[in-house]
């Protein structure tokens, strides 16, 4: 008997559509960031590490740069919907060439932060789990963490959405608790706003600490990924991406400054070092029940999975994107046809995280060193890159279209962010040898900046092969969903103010629709485009 409906095909090359409102693509973005881990983590090792108790101020002073540079980021998003982010922006900022360099960065970027989490969540569920009387090892530990992630990441991306609400409230809420407890019991015996005093950011040891710092925030930016798969993005990822970048810079702000009044200022730098990642726990636990301090520990662990969903979002788009558009195997566009899920590149990043994990099993390695806080730094740099590389490419696109966008969000805030974050990629890289806690003659300290020069080299290289070999394909890089604009494609004759879609560039000859070596295939055309507007909307 016949079926009156078809099945799905086994697979599907869009993602899923008005899955995500602003909510939801807020907790992808600050989960990413992971709050409650940096409280814990981050904000006590720069304390510690440094030495200097200018970190609220300095946390609050990064949370200002990086919204100067959202500013222009999320004005482009409102001309770019792709999954591709910094690679679909660079594209037409700076051209297909650069863009491809900047996939080429962004892959192995975003996968080792990812990875690098895992060591992290297996020392920290591995403690807690002691601590109930239990005693697994970090690998087991990583492994159930590495599956529950495997399994959501090609599921429907509400579903993680949802997952990573609920975890990130609970987060927030707890992170905020604490602060209050804190505040409420200042160990000199009143509220102290020493550690506000904006004079410190004048200090020499704060580009030090501002490079920590912007680590903390590393995450906010894979809202943009999201836009494919959010209602109304062009309002959506603006609205959520600022939110994210506001809540993370809030909280670790109050929450730096809310450990110094605990703690003292004069006494918080000697307490990080004696109590490292239990400094906040030692605080609050004499005025506070037991539970609370417990349920603390086990947030803690909740707050670096919720990163590793995040992030492992971002990777398998990032691969989904490059797929669709023929930067890498076509195979690596496809989606399950049900969850709209990236399955391949979903796939591919569980495997290679799974064999990552593996090795370091192996090989004996510190997972909290050598797996969370080397893989984590290294891919922080590749994410600073690729932002440096992105205020660049928004200035470069509004001066084509100068009147898409008022002159702040198209030009002056651009330019700031870009010096800005010239600045502090710079001191990243002097300092990446330090960060890296390796001695001053080490390789360490040149081959992972050499190693993104590099990967962005190779993606030059294969962007100029591909405009020789498949000058259809070179043609769509960038384009999004829709068959959106390129900013350095031809112009047809008459245009003088707006770069001309795919389907504009077949229509008048520009490219040819198949390799001159190729038969069409049956079927519908390649090149499925909108009709062409007359500016952007």
């Amino acid at each position: 008997m016949a079926r009156d409906v078809a099945e799905p095909d086994i697979v599907s090359t869009a993602l899923a559509r008005n899955r995500l409102g602003v909510p939801s693509v807020v907790f992808f973005g600050v989960a990413g960031a992971a709050p409650l881990t940096v409280v814990i983590g981050a904000i006590t090792t720069i304390y510690a590490v440094v030495g200097n108790t200018a970190v609220p101020i300095v946390y609050l002073v990064v949370a200002g740069i990086l919204s100067i540079f959202t500013v222009g980021f999320v004005a482009m998003s409102r001309h770019i919907v792709n999954s591709g982010a910094f690679y679909s922006y660079i594209s037409h900022g700076l051209g297909r060439i650069p863009g491809v360099g900047a996939a080429f960065v962004a892959l192995p970027a975003y996968a080792m932060m990812q990875i690098g989490l895992f060591g992290l969540f297996g020392v920290v569920a591995s403690g807690v789990l002691d601590g109930l009387g239990f005693t697994v090892g970090w690998f087991a530990c990583a492994i159930v963490a590495w599956l529950l992630t495997a399994v959501l990441g090609v599921l429907w991306v509400d579903l993680s959405g949802k997952v990573l609400a609920v975890l990130l409230v609970l987060e927030i809420l707890i992170v905020l608790i604490y602060d209050v407890v804190m505040v409420a019991n200042p160990a000199e015996g009143s509220v102290s706003f020493a550690t506000l005093n904006p004079v410190q950011v004048f200090t020499p040891e704060v580009a030090a600490m501002m490079v920590l710092a912007i680590a903390g925030f590393v995450g906010f930016e894979a809202t943009v990924v999201l836009s494919e798969e959010a209602k109304d993005p062009k309002k959506t990822i603006a609205r959520a991406t600022h939110w994210a970048v506001i809540l993370a810079g809030l909280l670790c702000g109050l929450s730096a400054w809310a450990m110094s009044v605990g703690a003292g200022p004069g006494n918080i730098v000697a307490l990080a070092n004696a109590e490292e990642t239990d400094l906040v726990f030692t605080l609050v636990s004499p005025h506070v029940p037991e539970a609370l301090v417990n349920i603390g520990y086990v947030l803690f662990m909740t707050s670096i999975f919720a990163a590793l969903l995040a992030f492992h979002a971002a990777v398998s788009r990032y691969q989904f994107a490059l797929g669709r558009e023929g930067v890498l195997p076509r195979a690596w566009g496809s989606t399950h046809p049900r969850t709209g899920a990236p399955i391949v590149g979903s796939i591919t990043q569980s495997l290679l995280a799974l064999g990552v994990l593996v090795v370091y099993r192996l090989t004996g390695a510190d997972p909290l060193v050598y797996l969370f806080a080397w893989l984590t730094v290294v891919g922080g740099l590749g994410v600073l890159i690729l932002m440096w590389s992105a205020s660049a490419a928004v200035v470069a696109f509004f001066v084509r279209h100068r009147h898409q966008e008022n002159v702040w969000r198209g030009q002056v805030s651009p330019i700031i962010a870009f010096v800005l974050l010239s600045v502090i990629l710079a001191a990243t890289i002097y300092g990446l040898g330090d960060l890296l806690q390796v001695e001053p003659g080490s390789m360490f300290h040149w081959i992972f900046p050499t190693g993104y020069a590099i990967c962005a080299v190779a993606g030059f290289i294969w962007a100029v092969a591909m405009r020789a070999a498949r000058p259809e394909v070179y043609a769509a890089i960038g384009r999004g969903a829709d068959g959106g604009f390129i900013a350095d494609a031809p112009r047809l004759k008459g245009s003088h103010t707006e770069p001309i879609s795919v389907r504009a560039m077949l229509n008048a000859g520009a490219i040819p629709e198949y390799p001159p070596d190729h038969d069409a295939p049956p079927g519908p055309p390649r090149w499925e485009t909108p009709p062409e507007p007359s500016r952007w909307t």
